[in-house]
């Protein structure tokens, strides 16, 4: 893609900026939900192109449409209830010391976003998905840099998009998509370009969140990387209910073939309990898929290559064999040597394996523990009684969210989500999915001794009577 046309996509989403951040929540909101019906519309039409160029299936692909349009909706309903925004304002106070002028704060969009899309979902985390629905509720055009896993699917839902944007009178430039590493490299360090979004590997993420930062003009790159999701099975609960919790976490790093960014990748089971055994054995049975990409069916037996020439590691057992898919495998070692060689022990690999860690004792948990890297989440699995004070507060210094029952894969859109968590995982502490995602695009703009008219129409009296706000330190709930 040459420079001329990112140049002319950049320029029409900076026109489109003003218009965006301007728009009243009404008709954001609508061109929201525009998409989003647009995408159920044409359900039966985008799950056939993405079948094809993914392998996922189809139930698995109209689950993830409709988790895309309702992430749009959820976004619309965010834009309209108004919290978002932050709305604070502090009244002038002549007899404060020193004097105090009036102050009106709200957070606004940042301009054009660069979204990258991820090849593991090709809706929820795509043209579309979670960062480009939280960029436009925020207020903000968009630009997305396909996916190469799924250019077919991504060129497809991108002119479905526009069309519905257009026909809801949002303005030109409103959406845009690119392809190839060059274009995304470009975009990321076009002056239009406010802000970007990225979800995929860490050596990719990590080359534009440098490029990002080295910028004459940094911006913020909020990058989804890599996380192992470590998982700590006490002995009491091993006891207790040891069968139950290795069936379900078999279907959970099975899941998708393992090609979530939640899949527990690393477990903490108690020495002797027979937690390692019940796994094999419900793994035996389990079955693996084909992988998303070339690269990534290439790179699964290298992953599990690299972990077995740890001599501390063995294959402990596999799933069903799988006609051009990847098999599941079940890895184990131990805790002394994740204390030692984290860095070899805890590397994520894409796809259908876990690792299980036999630890024996408090203490020599809490030395691998405090190995294990940064991750989008940690799952405690306990008894009542347990002392796990320790074990939880090392879990949730290391996770965004924490789970205490059920397994990780599986991430609800909701109001109160957190999908993200310290380095590696993201590259920020904000969260990719829920309603808290717009944070990520937005930056706080103050007005001091404004006349109300040239007030932004959400700070003005008339629009405070009816939207969440915060006045001299009370929060106001119309």
């Amino acid at each position: 893609m040459s420079t001329d046309l990112i140049d002319e996509l950049a320029a029409r989403a900076a026109a489109a900026a003003s218009v965006w951040r301007t728009s009243d929540a009404d008709t954001r909101a609508r061109w929201l939900d525009a998409v989003a019906s647009a995408l159920d519309a044409h359900v039966d039409e985008l799950v056939e192109i993405a079948d094809r160029e993914t392998r996922l299936g189809a139930a698995r692909l109209r689950g993830e449409v409709a988790r895309t349009s309702g992430q749009l909706r959820l976004f619309a309903a965010v834009v309209r209830e108004g919290s978002y925004l932050e709305l604070t304002v502090d009244d002038a106070d002549a007899g404060a010391t020193p004097p105090r002028p009036e102050l009106r704060r709200l957070l606004v969009g940042v301009g054009p976003v660069a979204v990258f899309s991820a090849s593991n979902f090709p809706f929820a985390f795509s043209v579309c998905g979670g960062d480009t629905a939280s960029a436009w509720a925020a207020g903000n055009p968009v630009i997305v840099k396909a996916h190469s896993g799924h250019p077919e699917l991504s060129r497809r839902t991108a002119e479905v998009a526009v069309a519905a944007l257009q026909e809801a009178g949002a303005p030109e430039g409103s959406l845009a998509l690119v392809e190839g590493r060059e274009a995304g490299n470009a975009l990321v360090q076009h002056p239009s370009i406010a802000a970007a979004g990225f979800t995929g590997s860490l050596s990719g993420g990590r080359a534009l969140f440098d490029l990002a930062s080295g910028r004459p003009d940094p911006i913020p790159f909020y990058g989804e990387l890599g996380s192992v999701n470590p998982v700590v099975v006490t002995p009491g609960a091993a006891a207790a209910r040891g069968d139950a919790l290795a069936q379900g976490l078999v279907g959970s790093f099975t899941l998708g073939a393992g090609q979530f960014c939640t899949k527990p990748g690393v477990v903490f089971v108690p020495a002797g309990a027979g937690f390692d055994d019940a796994v094999v054995t419900h793994a035996a049975g389990a079955a693996g898929g084909a992988l998303l990409t070339d690269r990534i069916t290439a790179a699964f037996p290298d992953g599990i290559a690299h972990l077995l020439a740890d001599p501390s590691v063995a294959v402990a057992g596999h799933g069903a064999e799988t006609p051009d898919g990847a098999r599941p495998v079940v890895l184990t070692t131990d805790a002394a040597a994740v204390a030692a060689r984290a860095d070899v022990l805890l590397e994520e690999v894409f796809g259908p394996v876990t690792l299980l860690v036999r630890y024996t004792g408090a203490d020599d948990l809490r030395a691998a523990m405090e190995a294990v890297p940064g991750s989008l989440t940690a799952t405690l699995h306990a008894e009542p009684g347990e002392e796990v004070a320790e074990t939880l507060e090392l879990l949730q210094q290391r996770a965004g969210r924490v789970l205490f029952a059920g397994w990780p894969t599986g991430v609800a859109v909701t109001w109160s989500q957190q999908h993200g968590g310290p380095w590696p995982a993201t590259t920020s502490l904000h969260t990719s999915v829920g309603a808290s995602a717009v944070r990520r695009f937005l930056r706080p703009v103050a007005y001091q001794d404004a006349p109300a008219a040239l007030l932004p129409a959400p700070l003005r009296d008339e629009a405070l009577a009816r939207l969440p706000h915060r006045r001299n330190g009370a929060l106001v709930i119309p």
